[in-house]
């Protein structure tokens, strides 16, 4: 399978810039922290490698995860589809603010996030 094919989602709150006056750094940090931990954590998976395997043609797709309610009910849908994923928590404030997908081909996890817009920020 071709690299081209696989897709990592990444699904970040906009409510935090825009409705609790999160610094844009501060949130693209917190799409880091997610797409690290998810990495780490799914690093023997056939895709991850796959997809680690050509560096340079990576393939994500930043989504406005628009609230914290937006990315638990996500989270609760691919829980029951058994998609693996890491729903970042922040730190000490307890306050989810990104779900990022370990990386998947695109035909098997695309319909969980199309009714989803592409992150703007502000």
């Amino acid at each position: 399978m071709s690299s081209l094919n696989i897709v990592q989602y990444i699904l970040v709150r906009s409510d935090l810039i825009k409705e609790l006056q999160w610094p844009l750094g501060a949130v693209i940090a917190q799409a880091c922290h997610a797409v690290t931990a998810t990495t780490h954590l799914f690093h023997d998976d056939e895709y991850t490698k796959k997809y680690l395997e050509d560096l340079d043609n990576m393939h994500k797709v930043v989504l406005d995860g628009l609230n914290e309610q937006s990315l638990l009910s996500l989270q609760e849908k691919l829980n029951e589809a058994d998609i693996k994923h890491k729903l970042w928590i922040e730190q000490p404030e307890n306050i989810p603010t990104c779900l990022v997908v370990k990386p998947y081909p695109k035909e098997e996890v695309h319909r969980y996030f199309k009714k989803f817009k592409l992150f703007k920020g502000i």
